[in-house]
């Protein structure tokens, strides 16, 4: 098992270069700190401790700012436990964008956004009742429960706070891995409003299953073919203008002068011989 926290940052679309349109979230994912490392011997189970995003000491408690300085580091302020973590750590180790590659199968969690007080069809997906012909059942929760217990069954779907929670997309594809720019290209959606913080681990249900990565079309790999196409273009002109000989092109314009003092004299003829009728 590996992970790593993010921020999401937005969804956006990319292109194969066997021309497939895949949708794409942008997660943002800063170095990660490895604030503590937990083992059988001392803890009962094996896990690391990672932790992003800088937080001002003064906003931070004694007990937050000396655990980050056992890994001398600065308090921070999201922190998440992997257990099973693949590989040795030790404190304050890094893990960047780089600990995932392209076609790798990945499980996003995160919270759900806030949609506040809904009724039971946008909350569980309920059917109404007919609009018409009299009808007084339209968006209401229907039967509460039968007479004899007297009071509404646990479990009854009633309308209510929805969302912020956390939930978890299985089974997405990394579509790209920028340690450059620090993101990471999941297919697909995933949990949270923007700017959230979202957790990549390794699948648990398709952590066996191989996916070929894809290649995905850039601007600049575009731009860099039409200009290679381009001076392809141009060195064949240059070449052809090279290969025709001097001699072939001197006597091509031997020829071509004689015809053109021949068509000047004709032009300056004709004009003369205007003037000479008007004169009769």
């Amino acid at each position: 098992m590996k992970g790593i926290l993010g921020r999401k940052v937005g969804m956006t679309q990319v292109f194969s270069k066997d021309g497939k349109l895949i949708p794409v979230t942008v997660v943002s994912v800063e170095p990660n700190v490895v604030t503590q490392v937990k083992t059988v011997e001392t803890d009962g189970y094996n896990a690391i401790q990672i932790a992003t995003v800088d937080k001002k000491e003064k906003n931070a408690t004694k007990a937050s700012i000396g655990h980050a300085k056992k890994a001398n580091t600065t308090p921070k302020r999201y922190l998440k436990e992997i257990r099973n973590a693949e590989g040795s750590y030790s404190l304050g180790d890094t893990i960047s964008a780089d600990i995932f590659t392209k076609g790798e199968i990945v499980d996003v969690t995160g919270t759900s956004k806030g949609k506040g007080t809904q009724g039971v069809i946008k909350r569980w997906n309920q059917s109404r009742g007919p609009m018409t012909h009299g009808s007084h059942y339209h968006r209401r929760p229907g039967s509460l429960g039968t007479m004899l217990p007297m009071h509404v069954l646990k479990g009854k779907k009633l309308p209510g706070h929805m969302g912020v929670e956390t939930t978890t997309i299985q089974n997405l594809e990394i579509i790209e891995v920028n340690t450059t720019e620090q993101y990471i290209l999941v297919s697909g959606n995933i949990p949270g409003a923007k700017n959230s913080l979202v957790l990549i681990r390794s699948a648990i249900k398709g952590a066996n299953k191989k996916v070929e990565p894809k290649e995905i079309l850039s601007y600049e790999t575009v731009v860099d073919e039409v200009v290679e196409e381009s001076t392809a273009v141009e060195t064949e002109a240059v070449e052809e203008t090279v290969e025709t000989p001097v001699e072939e092109v001197a006597a091509e314009e031997a020829v071509e002068a004689p015809v053109e003092e021949a068509a000047a004299e004709e032009a300056t003829e004709a004009p003369a011989e205007e003037n000479q009728e008007e004169s009769k």
